[in-house]
């Protein structure tokens, strides 16, 4: 343990552990500004955490030496889920998944995925009713699902959408309370959280091997699709494919992290925008001058300026993937500290995005702050929603493009208010950062 550096003073056994569970990102966050670039954590009697808040830090562990490093805790525990695909996997296994799957998301593919985009979009507000007040937050889970199906697997699934939903809800929850729990339980223990678990895992395996079988059936051989992709693909020693478990791991992978952050970041917006009228009159005259009444297209988006600005300033106040933990596998030198095999390294985006040392006025929702050379002037790992190095998400580009294309299409049509005067929405740290109990908000119909 590294004796210069400091953090909160922690109970006997538990260590840090409860402060961190009751509050995780108001902990983290008061934290860093006490203790300075680095703070020490302990999470029971054995597991060594260290915060890193020095963005030249962080991008040592990402990019320079990440060889040193491999997946968290959390992320070790999502196998369970989703099994060792792209988000999992590590080493020369992980470099092989990432350029089978990389042309899925090259950005001539995905241009072409614009228009289901706005399809989806348009189909979701046709049983929207002016002045009712509709979970949002469900709504873009349901839309961003449908958006993930159609677009990566040639699919939609219309039956079942809710159902599938819950059981992915119920995996994220199973996985980050794990994460954060000293006392390992095994699967094969029939707890009610084991039990849930593994009915919602069956669930997802069902929805996903039906939609391998049926493509392996049809003697649908086509490739402009993810699922397509992964069953040509051929391994460039052996010449073998992938098993229907490997093809499974990667699409459950996309399936869970593809249409979960993109919701939460579609509510994230809705509920900042109805916060901020005058945010939401710009937009509004941007859709007017740029669109007029027709629907927006990807050749639309570097028009939308404003609307682009927006879900950037959404992704720092709530990024989706809220930290990043790396565990050491041999020790390793950072910013003159060394760091022995078994300690974790957070490194938290909510945490760095909201920092005054980066920010003027870091939690106030200003789009404007974008417009401008800021991502030039401020450090790589002062703003990194997505994560970094050769880890980055590889869905990014996808995620920003659905981001603007939902937001343009809805609030072209639909003005949203918060369903009461008072409401209080928190975010709900899991694996990602959604509202907690979900975005209740009143529709107002706009054209």
């Amino acid at each position: 343990m590294n004796e210069t550096i400091s953090g909160p003073k922690g109970l006997p056994i538990s260590g840090n552990l409860l402060s961190f569970r009751r509050n995780p990102l108001q902990f983290i966050r008061t934290s860093a500004k006490a203790h300075g670039d680095v703070v020490l954590f302990r999470f029971g009697p054995k597991r060594i955490i260290y915060l890193l808040t020095n963005p030249e830090q962080i991008k040592e562990v990402l990019v320079t030496k990440q060889a040193n490093f491999r997946k968290g805790k959390g992320l070790q525990i999502a196998r369970a889920v989703v099994g060792d695909g792209i988000l999992t996997s590590e080493g020369k296994k992980h470099l092989r998944q990432r350029r089978l799957m990389q042309p899925a998301f090259h950005r001539e593919r995905i241009a072409a995925y614009g228009e289901v985009m706005v399809r989806q979009g348009v189909e979701l507000m046709r049983d929207w009713k002016d002045g009712e007040v509709r979970d949002i937050h469900h709504d873009m889970m349901k839309v961003t699902l449908a958006i993930i199906t159609a677009t990566m697997f040639g699919k939609s699934i219309k039956e079942g959408a809710d159902e599938i939903g819950h059981a992915i809800d119920v995996g994220l929850k199973y996985v980050a309370n794990k994460a954060s729990s000293f006392i390992d339980i095994p699967l094969s223990v029939p707890t009610r959280s084991n039990r849930q678990f593994l009915e919602s895992n069956e669930t997802l395996d069902k929805t996903i091997f039906s939609l391998i079988e049926a493509r392996r059936n049809s003697g649908d051989l086509r490739q402009d699709d993810l699922l397509g992709m992964l069953l040509a693909a051929r391994d460039e020693e052996n010449g073998q494919g992938m098993t229907d478990e490997q093809v499974r791991d990667e699409v459950m992978t996309i399936f869970v992290a593809g249409h979960e952050t993109t919701a939460n970041t579609m509510s994230w917006i809705f509920y900042l925008i109805a916060l901020h009228p005058e945010a939401e009159q710009k937009l509004h005259d941007e859709l007017a001058t740029v669109l007029g009444d027709k629907l927006p297209t990807v050749e639309d988006i570097p028009q939308l300026t404003y609307t682009n600005l927006i879900v950037q300033e959404t992704l720092r106040l709530y990024p989706a993937a809220w930290t990043i933990n790396r565990e050491v596998v041999e020790e390793v030198e950072i910013g003159g500290h060394k760091y022995q095999p078994g300690e974790t390294l957070m490194m938290s985006q909510f945490v760095m995005h909201r920092d005054e040392r980066f920010y003027e006025n870091p939690d106030e929702f200003m789009p404007e702050r974008f417009a401008g050379d800021l991502l030039k002037r401020i450090p790589t790992f002062a703003y990194f929603p997505f994560g970094g190095g050769p880890r980055v998400c590889i869905g990014n580009n996808f995620a920003l493009m659905e981001a603007a294309l939902l937001l343009a299409t809805i609030a072209q049509r639909y003005r949203m208010r918060l369903s009461e005067a008072n409401q209080v929405v928190e975010p709900e740290p899991l694996v990602t950062l959604r509202p907690k109990n979900g975005l209740p908000m009143r529709l107002e119909k706009r054209m």
